[in-house]
């Protein structure tokens, strides 16, 4: 199978306009990927799945991402004068990453017999309701999962053939995958707080005052 490299650049020869850029994977699978631009990634994807050389023919999965803004810190070595010479020392710098949330898919030729080439599309835009074309229609497999991350993630996958919540139920509010989600402090079919809920619920509001020996006897003769 042709590489990255070679796969990028023949897509951009053949939709005009894209922009495709490699994205490393430092991890132990090593496995780069593609980064799409919205607006021609529905037919960039055509090209994946219907040049003869690839035949893309089969998603495999699709994976939602989210990821917060971040700072990483790194120690570089730069050079700098001290007492008149020049030296080499280390210092710690601290690089921002702004967060981001992704559709990452799985491609395989079922008919050359390789993969995967991995691609994805990527929102800065952490709105209620973000949005990225579907993919349902060039891969069918894509159809459920894109649904999967619809629900957990918040991704809006524009033109999906039957796009509404396939694990949570319709009244849910929130993202559960996302990774500023916080747990509801109690549950519908659980109304009444007690143990570990009972706990997490103490986190978040105000402990309420002790009672006195008066108060206790009066609220005791309430009950």
């Amino acid at each position: 199978m042709e590489s990255l490299e070679e796969i990028k650049a023949r897509a951009e020869t053949m939709v005009p306009g894209a922009k495709i850029e490699i994205v490393p994977n430092p991890g132990p699978a090593n496995q780069p990927s593609l980064l799409f631009d919205h607006e021609h990634a529905m037919a960039v994807a055509m090209f994946l799945r219907d040049d003869p050389a690839l035949k893309l023919d089969h998603c495999s999965n699709v994976t939602g991402v989210d990821w917060l803004d971040r700072k990483v810190t790194k120690k570089v070595k730069v050079k700098k004068v001290i007492e008149s010479v020049e030296k080499e020392v280390e210092e710690t710098q601290e690089e921002f990453f702004p967060g981001y949330l992704e559709a990452v898919y799985h491609l395989f030729s079922m008919t050359l017999k390789h993969g995967p080439v991995i691609i994805r599309m990527r929102i800065t835009d952490r709105a209620r309701e973000a949005r990225l074309p579907s993919l349902a229609s060039i891969w069918r497999s894509a159809e459920f999962q894109e649904r999967e991350i619809f629900d957990l993630y918040g991704i809006r996958f524009d033109g999906h053939p039957d796009l509404r919540r396939i694990l949570m139920w319709d009244e849910f509010e929130d993202f559960p995958m996302r990774k500023d989600y916080r747990e509801p402090d109690d549950y519908e079919y659980e109304p009444t707080p007690h143990d570990e809920v009972l706990e997490k619920a103490k986190e978040h509001y105000p402990a309420r005052p002790q009672l006195d020996g008066a108060e206790n006897l009066t609220a005791a003769q309430q009950q």
